[in-house]
């Protein structure tokens, strides 16, 4: 399958031991975007929306993360904080790109945490979107979606807890996601990245409290009000924690703010990247 037929296939990249897909798609500043780790997920399914509406101000580069979407790892390879952050080094110096602004979604938020707070040089502005990175108790939406099991009733379940608008969760996106869920590995490097109990991987996912105050970019925080999947406490701690810092909120929005609420997300993007 090539990327005429699945757009969730872009450019493939060495990094490290990984063969890294990717999307670079648009001219300008750079800006790095991070997917969630729902089940199915990919750059493309998390970021379609927003690449096609920032392409024409910004340079927008859209790996999938080890383990995610159609980037190729080795068999033995075992999922952690450290592989995600060292495979996105090395996709930075691969596509030669010193200093980028980042995007991070909700386990993509974690992994812009840990490269604001281990490779602070490599970072323009900083945005998270229904972040990870600070401890949470374990939402009953969280532990669903990281303990899913390949079936289309289950994916249609998992779908409806990410949104708001129940509309959104139509029988194309519910196929879609649940096709690319059920591809050869795909599961079983899913399974094997949250297993129960996930309270853990809550925590394992979580920085320290002095390393988010050590963070100095500017950063704006994104988060859904009625998001069931992580918490609005988690972008009130960060926005408490980073100095320099601004949240905004999304009303009748759950865990899809660059879906449910796109073009408006897209603006508050551009408008936080272009000012000085």
């Amino acid at each position: 399958m090539n990327s005429l037929q699945n757009p969730e296939i872009g450019q493939s990249i060495q990094t490290g031991s990984i063969v890294t897909n990717y999307h670079d798609v648009g001219s300008g500043e750079p800006v790095l975007l991070l997917h969630g780790s729902g089940p199915g997920v990919s750059a493309w399914a998390n970021w379609r929306l927003s690449i096609q509406s920032l392409k024409n101000d910004f340079r927008l580069l859209a790996p999938d993360l080890a383990g995610f979407g159609f980037t190729e790892t080795p068999q033995e390879i075992v999922y952690s904080r450290q592989l995600w952050l060292d495979q996105m080094v090395a996709f930075l110096d691969a596509v030669g790109v010193e200093k980028v602004n980042v995007i991070g979604n909700s386990f993509g938020g974690s992994m812009a945490l840990a490269l604001a707070i281990h490779h602070p040089e490599r970072i323009n502005k900083l945005i998270l979107m229904g972040s990870v990175g600070v401890p949470f108790e374990l939402t009953p939406g969280l532990d669903a979606v990281w303990g899913y099991e390949p079936t289309q009733e289950n994916m249609r379940a998992i779908m409806r807890i990410f949104a708001y608008d129940q509309t959104l969760v139509g029988d194309d996106l519910v196929r879609m996601r649940y096709e690319a869920s059920k591809r050869a590995g795909v599961q079983e490097a899913y399974a094997a990245m949250f297993p129960a109990p996930r309270q853990r991987w809550v925590e394992a996912m979580a920085h320290d409290e002095a390393e988010i105050r050590g963070i100095g970019h500017k950063t704006l925080l994104v988060h859904g009000r009625d998001d069931k999947v992580i918490p609005l406490s988690t972008s009130l701690t960060l926005q408490q924690w980073i100095d320099d810092s601004q949240l905004h909120i999304f009303g009748r929005c759950g865990h899809w703010t660059q879906i449910e609420h796109a073009a408006a997300f897209c603006q508050l993007v551009t408008n936080f990247l272009k000012a000085d």
